[in-house]
């Protein structure tokens, strides 16, 4: 399978490194030529379960350079998702199947806008990636489950190949009739620690010895569950515990969300996405979301702070 990953960014590269490994011919897409020039030059450094490793891979920072490919696997940053596929048109031939691996909820509906809803597929991965430099990641695939599944539910064979594909990579893929519900147990997860850790700026270790981050964390897990429930939505995680624990399992005490470092690099978060999904979605069903929007609007804050102190040091 020709497969490009549109935004290999440290999850991206721990997926498509696994891909390279297995004999696909496998394109990273980044804007950032550092990264790309380091990965065509040196490979991509890889340190895992498996010890470190360096990956021959194919990397490029614009879309003309990869050509039509079989599967696009989208992991740019939620709010670069309608930037990111209007600039990648020259990887969607008549036969090409568009995959959002990305966190949170919404990207479907502006990939489906862009190329089509019958070319998207959703899905969510537990899979985990750290940038520790240019070309270099630090990668957690080992027991890391990914969902994926077609918009309506039905196990379709394109479902079925890029299923076997990823199983094929090491990476354990589940073909799912309930993508949606998938996309909601993840939320849930996301909920958990993201925004929590983000404005406390604590690693996992700090943050799950506090009784009281608990505790908020679980509240707004609890309101989640609400919404999905009263939008008709199938979870399999049933209770705030259940996501707060899921949320920990088998990351080291260092670990850091993608959030606290989207804030620790000063750039914006997925806050949109995540707990301001949920709020959305409360919105439109009647559930009150007080955490949520209180979680939202403290992201929101510490981002103005930033953007406020990055003009004052740049005007």
């Amino acid at each position: 399978m020709k497969i490009c990953i549109l935004g290999a960014g440290a999850l991206g590269c721990a997926i498509g490194a696994a891909l390279s490994e297995a004999g696909h011919e496998t394109w990273l897409l980044n804007r950032g030529r550092a990264h790309v020039e380091a990965m065509n030059q040196h490979g991509l450094h890889v340190q895992d379960e498996r010890g470190e490793r360096r990956v021959a891979v194919k990397a490029a920072t614009c879309a003309e350079t990869v050509g039509v490919a079989d599967l696009v696997v989208v992991l740019v940053k939620s709010f670069h998702t309608a930037e990111a596929i209007a600039g990648a048109a020259s990887l969607i031939g008549p036969r090409t199947s568009v995959l959002s691996l990305q966190n949170g909820l919404g990207h479907e509906d502006i990939l489906a806008e862009a190329v089509g809803r019958e070319r998207v597929l959703a899905g969510k991965t537990y899979v985990g990636g750290v940038l520790l430099g240019p070309g270099s990641i630090r990668a957690g695939v080992a027991g890391k489950q990914t969902f994926i599944g077609e918009l309506d539910g039905q196990l379709t064979p394109r479902l079925q190949a890029i299923a076997d594909a990823f199983n094929g990579a090491g990476l354990a893929t589940t073909a799912s009739d309930n993508i949606l519900g998938t996309l909601w147990d993840k939320l849930l997860v996301n909920v958990a620690t993201g925004a929590l850790s983000g404005i406390t700026m604590l690693s996992y270790g700090q943050l799950y010895s506090e009784p009281l981050l608990e505790s908020t964390a679980k509240a707004a897990v609890a309101e989640a569950i609400s919404v999905a429930r009263q939008a008709g939505i199938r979870l399999s995680l049933n209770s705030p515990e259940a996501a707060w624990t899921l949320a920990a399992e088998g990351l080291p005490a260092s670990f850091r969300t993608s959030m606290l470092q989207s804030l620790e690099k000063g750039s914006i978060t997925e806050i949109d996405f995540i707990n301001g999904s949920v709020v959305r979605w409360g919105q439109r069903h009647g559930v009150a979301t007080p955490v949520n929007a209180t979680l939202v609007a403290c992201i929101k804050g510490i981002e103005r702070a930033m953007a406020d102190h990055q003009k004052r040091e740049h005007p």
